[in-house]
């Protein structure tokens, strides 16, 4: 495992300073890395990626508890590196580590077994858009814990109705079942972030049944939710075409038109992309 001292020593080594850039705040507490792995739940069936592995605080207790790893990262030094350290501290585990050199957005296939989990430090400027490629380009992933800036970590566990529900709760619940599964203390990174950090776990679950695709959803969602303050029907009058076809659209799938997106569960959302004008201009040809 590596310590405050090992982190420190094996960065100044690289030569690598943290950057606000790619929202690196390295894990230096190894109990809060034990702590994540025992959350997640990571077994020797596990197949693991892991987004952002940085010096490998993480990746090391992974490799202990999984089946298989696959770590990816994007900077170059790091990414070299890994590799090396992976090999010094746990040489028994390396023939079931593998290493992604990528941007994790783009990442669109992994080596070895498909991944059962993700587990991961997620760059907190990224986070959301990198977790829900993740679960959309990776179906085989049944269950995710990752850390996030607490203010994120609320917005993606969020109930409808909640003050901080929004495009993330919306998004997440598409493929999961998603809760807070604990707070983490600014004194665990180095260097120590402005903000207060959260672990989320999302378990897998069938997304909603619908005849709309999962891009036509999250299209009302987005609209929804870009004027917040507005009723749906004012809303919606974008993505429909008009404030009346989006009456219209609403009043079809069972939602007032008068309701905000904040109150709508992630059914009802597809039930409105269902009956949109587009689609119903398809069907009657």
């Amino acid at each position: 495992m590596l310590g405050p001292a090992d982190i420190r020593e094996l960065a100044a080594v690289l030569g690598v300073r943290p950057t606000k850039q790619r929202g690196q705040n390295f894990v230096i507490d190894p109990n809060t890395v034990r702590r994540i792995v025992r959350a997640a739940g990571v077994g020797p069936d596990d197949a693991v990626v892991e987004v952002g592995p940085g010096l490998g605080s993480l990746t090391l207790a992974l490799l202990r508890a999984a089946g298989h790893l696959t770590a990816v990262e994007i900077d170059d030094v790091l990414a070299a590196a890994l590799p090396a350290t992976v090999t010094a501290r746990a040489p028994e585990h390396a023939d079931r580590f593998d290493l992604v050199h990528a941007d994790a957005m783009r990442v669109t296939e992994l080596p070895g077994p498909a991944p059962t989990a993700l587990v991961a430090n997620l760059p907190y400027n990224v986070a959301v858009p990198v977790l829900l490629h993740m679960l959309a380009q990776f179906p085989s992933i049944e269950r995710t814990l990752v850390m996030v800036q607490a203010e994120v970590a609320d917005r993606l566990a969020a109930p409808p109705g909640s003050r901080v529900y929004g495009v993330p709760s919306v998004k997440a619940a598409w493929y999961a079942d998603t809760r807070r599964a604990g707070a983490i203390g600014r004194n665990v990174f180095w260097p120590a972030p402005n903000v207060d950090s959260g672990l989320v776990s999302l378990v897998r679950r069938d997304p909603p049944v619908t005849t709309a695709s999962r891009l036509e959803v999250f299209a009302v969602v987005d609209a929804a939710f870009a004027q917040r303050r507005k009723t749906l029907r004012s809303a919606l009058a974008g993505w429909a075409g008009s404030p009346a076809a989006a009456e219209a659209a609403l009043t079809a799938a069972g939602v007032s038109p008068q309701a905000r997106g904040e109150a709508l569960t992630v059914d009802e959302f597809a039930r409105i992309a269902e009956n949109g004008p587009r689609r119903a201009t398809e069907e009657a040809a």
